[in-house]
């Protein structure tokens, strides 16, 4: 796929590229969606260039789709990184040699691209990665354990973590990311896992509830081996409005 890139050029908005940070949770793990070249050593965030035929966000989902297989997702722009050196060395002449990539056309490859971040939340059961290219590795990976990762990719996942954790003051979540019955603990956990740090049980169950999203249902958990704790499910209408709305309190 890359040299047939290479070798319509033409076709690709030079010096431009898009990265994607997905998201998902699992086993109360937030994790995050890594592609690897067989025999190659790093890994990295899904990522690509931008066909000159297309929008920046619509060639976002283009990359995604390609790389991973991954679609119908809906993703946010978040930051743009474009350190003068951020690609040095990455495409050298022995890369292009193993890719087969011609040294002259490989020029346009080793040049400097500024590349625009997307990120977002998804539901890991939803998704199931397929790499066009059957010499890449699509593998969901906890955000604690993400290995080296090629070029800048790991300033740029720790900017779209940062950037979900600041949009948990301004928008709820969980939606897409829990069962459609969940416990309030289990909401809590996922809250947690995104933050990083602990949550008092009864201020999260306050804000939680004044925000009116959940429906307390007439049904409790099953299979516990304590108290079993009550059943909810959020209230889709109520959910869609604080998200056009927004919030204004913090975590």
């Amino acid at each position: 796929m890359l040299k047939d890139i290479i070798d319509n050029n033409e076709n690709y908005q030079p010096g431009l590229s898009i990265d994607c940070v997905i998201f998902g949770f699992h086993d109360n793990q937030l994790k995050v969606l890594l592609i690897k070249v067989e025999r190659v050593n790093k890994w990295a965030l899904p990522g690509g260039f931008i066909p000159v035929d297309q929008d920046i966000d619509t060639a976002a989902i283009t990359v995604l789709n390609n790389r991973t297989g991954v679609d119908g997702v809906f993703l946010r722009q978040f930051a743009t990184f474009g350190k003068v050196d951020r690609n040095k060395q990455h495409f050298d002449k022995k890369t292009l040699k193993y890719l087969k990539i011609e040294e002259a056309k490989g020029k346009w490859l080793m040049r400097r691209f500024v590349t625009i971040g997307y990120y977002a939340l998804v539901d890991f059961s939803k998704i199931l990665p397929n790499p066009a290219n059957r010499h890449e590795i699509v593998e969901w990976i906890d955000h604690k354990e993400v290995p080296e990762l090629i070029l800048d990719h790991r300033e740029i996942l720790d900017k779209a973590l940062n950037t979900l954790r600041i949009e948990l003051n301004l928008m709820p979540i969980g939606y897409n990311l829990l069962p459609e019955k969940f416990t309030i603990p289990e909401l809590q956990k996922l809250y947690e896992t995104i933050l990083d740090k602990k949550l008092d049980r009864r201020n999260f169950l306050r804000k939680i509830t004044n925000i009116g999203i959940l429906t307390k249902l007439d049904e409790k958990k099953s299979n516990v081996a304590h108290k079993a704790p009550n059943l909810y499910s959020f209230d889709k209408e109520k959910y869609d409005e604080v998200l056009k709305n927004g919030l204004n309190q913090g975590w």
